[in-house]
């Protein structure tokens, strides 16, 4: 599985990458706070695979990293995606080494 750290999402954010951000978290979390990603929490992803890019980098994160590693696992393997990138530890790390 790929990932990404968050100091390498910082700098796709800073230079308008074009590129998708998927937060799986639920929705509570969510609204508490986000990195400005679009929300399709673990529950819903297989409903929403269609809204999932195929074109273009896509990073799932989750609070950890775990939620979303599974999620990247299960895109792979059941729906044949390569373009996805795990945000390695998670918005709590994200917030902790960007702020």
């Amino acid at each position: 599985m790929k990932e990404i750290t968050p100091t390498e999402l910082k700098h796709l954010q800073d230079t308008k990458a074009d590129f998708q951000l998927i937060d799986v978290r639920e929705v509570y979390e969510f609204e508490e706070d986000n990195l400005n990603g679009e929300l399709m929490p673990v529950s819903e992803i297989i409903a929403n695979v269609e809204r999932v890019s195929r074109d273009k980098q896509v990073i799932v994160h989750c609070r950890s990293g775990a939620r979303s590693a599974n999620v990247v696992k299960l895109l792979e393997a059941q729906h044949g995606f390569t373009n996805l990138y795990n945000l390695k530890g998670g918005i709590m790390a994200y917030r902790s080494e960007i702020g």
